[in-house]
């Protein structure tokens, strides 16, 4: 949970179908994990405690997030509080082996020691849970992805996922589901498994809604919880004004992207709101989306986040932006009030 504006907790929502439930915002490991920039070991214990003190209770990291780093630190911090009082989501799909056993991959990000490994078999499913639980330090984890099969489509049907439905029947895990930046192979999934929780990434943002046409409407009709993350898309949403060249899905802007950002930017001030409160706030219009995930590195980028979530956003912005054309009419058919 965190507080909303009143200063009292916001309401949790059904997290998957086996009895889980999540706040409205979620913490994403990847920046602990030395993403983009790095980070020693102090800065993220206590990015994890703000987190923790701002209400937030569900916790998503990977063995991809800094070579097993993220993981280390996530679950040092975590280790202080009562095992019962939060959600750890981890992923499968890289297994981290020694640079020796691998002299040819390059799969890494300069370790000397480490490379990644795509395995999306049963025993690479097996193997990187338990690497997983080694380096977090817990003796479970509630969630476990499939992270980024997009070109391992079958292994992943064949093997990662019946691997999990296992887990999930012996009650080694609580939910599964997988992890990955489109929505189309998502919905597929969704459709071929009985995973209950996937986490699209980057899809459905201010400036992106394709997943409307695919898996929310899957998801909501499955009872398949999302969690939305890559909410800022790469940074172009990531601050209230907008600059040419501003990173969008990893890459400089095209300016066509960038000046529709600018249109966002300025209906958004018009409604007194900044343009990344309105990027935190969208996601959670549909009902299919449980959380939204947002990657922190830093005590500071938790308050910053905290505050923008406590900041409500008035309806009536999102129907202007629906009447511009600037967001999908559908994103705000799902109960928004009518402000015209």
């Amino acid at each position: 949970m965190v507080s909303d504006d009143s200063g009292q907790h916001a309401a949790v929502k059904g997290f998957g179908r086996q009895g889980l439930t999540v706040g409205p915002i979620a913490f994403g490991g990847a920046s602990i994990g030395n993403l983009y920039t790095e980070v020693d070991d102090a800065t993220a214990l206590d990015a994890v405690d703000a987190a923790w003190e701002a209400g937030v209770r569900y916790f998503d990291t990977a063995p991809h997030y800094g070579l097993g780093e993220s993981e280390r630190r996530l679950g040092q911090a975590l280790r202080r509080y009562s095992r019962e009082d939060f959600i750890v989501s981890t992923k499968v799909g890289r297994l981290l082996k020694q640079r020796s056993e691998q002299p040819d991959s390059a799969s890494d990000d300069g370790s000397d020691e480490l490379v990644r490994v795509f395995d999306f078999s049963r025993d690479g499913v097996m193997r990187s849970l338990e690497s997983s639980l080694q380096r977090l330090g817990l003796d479970r984890v509630d969630v476990v992805l499939v992270h980024d099969p997009d070109d391992h489509y079958s292994e992943a049907l064949d093997g990662a996922f019946p691997a999990l439905e296992e887990l999930r029947a012996q009650g080694v895990i609580r939910s599964y589901g997988a992890g990955m930046n489109q929505s189309a192979m998502l919905a597929d999934f969704i459709r071929r498994t009985d995973l209950d929780i996937v986490m699209l990434a980057g899809r459905f943002t201010l400036l992106e809604q394709g997943a409307l046409e695919d898996l929310l409407p899957v998801a909501l009709e499955r009872g398949v919880s999302v969690i939305a993350a890559g909410v800022f898309n790469s940074g172009i949403l990531a601050k209230s004004d907008p600059l040419p060249g501003a990173y969008y899905n990893y890459a400089p802007a095209p300016e066509e992207v960038y000046r529709r950002a600018v249109r966002i930017a300025e209906t958004c001030a018009e409604h007194q709101v900044t343009l990344p409160q309105a990027a935190i706030h969208f996601p959670a219009l549909h009902p299919a989306v449980s959380t939204v995930c947002l990657g922190v590195r830093s005590r500071g980028h938790v308050m910053r986040n905290a505050q923008q979530y406590s900041s409500p956003v008035p309806p009536a912005l999102w129907r202007d932006l629906a009447d511009q054309g600037l967001i999908d009419e559908r994103v705000i058919a799902h109960g928004l009030p009518d402000t015209r």
